[in-house]
């Protein structure tokens, strides 16, 4: 069991795999990666598709990667503010031993923020009913945020007309935290970003979907770090704007984080040794088999890594 995939790209995998693997929705390099495992005869219980009765995930990382992306989103925001430091990049970032302690330190970025500008940042966060928007909203409101500062959009609004949305551009910062699943029209652009009405200067992307061939977010292509948080888009006119697309954000705190995701998980660990038989690792195994069957012929059989030789396609 493990949260990252494997580090060797071209090892067949055998056993029973219980990870994020990153491949069941188109993402960059699917196939090589999901291909591993039927060419060792393995099996994947995907983490990210461990589902409850009514479809929601069994356990998720979803609520603090939402609490460290606007936290480090309003730290941005500040950052760009200050002259001393506009247009620079952002430095590199740490983790905390607390939410208190990140608190502490999103609230001293905020006043030297507003040192420089008269109003709170206008945060909108889109999916904010979801985990992930939660805990966007829950960072949002310890900093002392108002409610009049947050914008909360989740299906009722984007249902009512498609994107490109003008109330992401008018507002300061944008937190995405949707759950892709299938293809939808962007929720801002390049064209978008031209408009003289931007506020926007900061974008963190907590869903990182960034190999995704559908993200909605088509503005940057690549995912940045702790080392490297940021990564400018280039605008016409002030203020600049930075993306986050850290898709480890969960690891800013990373004590809360596991325990909460370790709570929510023990249940269905506890279940795993009858797993032919409990509905939640069947539906996975399922799932498995039916990405599986999805794979190019080349890579069903293995020829990538095993120089043409047919191997098994999975256990009976």
């Amino acid at each position: 069991m493990s949260l990252p995939p494997s580090s060797h790209p071209t090892v067949p995998l055998n056993h029973t795999h219980i990870q994020f693997a990153h491949c069941y929705k188109g993402q960059s390099n699917w196939e090589e990666v999901l291909s591993r495992f039927p060419s060792g005869s393995g099996t994947l219980y995907d983490l990210e598709f461990l589902n409850d009765e009514n479809g929601r995930r069994v356990a998720a990382f979803g609520y603090h990667a939402g609490y460290a992306g606007a936290a480090i989103a309003v730290m941005v925001w500040a950052w760009q503010l200050d002259p001393a430091t506009k247009g620079k990049p952002f430095p590199s970032i740490d983790y905390c031993r607390s939410e208190a302690d990140l608190v502490a330190k999103v609230k001293r970025s905020l006043e030297k923020g507003m040192k420089y500008t008269s109003s709170l940042p206008q945060v909108m966060v889109m999916g904010a009913l979801g985990r992930c928007g939660s805990g966007a909203l829950g960072l949002c409101k310890a900093i002392g945020l108002p409610d009049s500062s947050m914008v909360k959009w989740d299906l009722a609004e984007t249902s009512q007309r498609p994107g490109p949305y003008e109330e992401i551009i008018e507002s300061d910062i944008f937190v995405n935290c949707i759950y892709l699943s299938k293809p939808i029209p962007p929720f801002v652009n390049r064209e978008t970003l031209s408009s003289s009405k931007r506020k926007l200067s900061v974008v963190c992307d907590v869903s990182c979907d960034t190999t995704n061939p559908h993200n909605p977010i088509p503005i940057y292509d690549i995912c940045t770090t702790f080392e490297k948080p940021t990564v400018p888009v280039k605008v016409d006119q002030d203020p600049p704007l930075s993306v986050i697309s850290i898709d480890h954000l969960p690891s800013l705190l990373p004590r809360e984080a596991s325990q909460d995701f370790s709570d929510a998980l023990l249940p269905s660990l506890l279940k795993l040794h009858n797993r032919k038989q409990e509905r939640v690792w069947q539906q996975a195994e399922d799932l498995f088999r039916e990405k599986v069957a999805g794979l190019s012929a080349k890579w069903r059989q293995g020829q990538a890594f095993l120089g043409g030789a047919a191997v098994p396609t999975g256990r009976p």
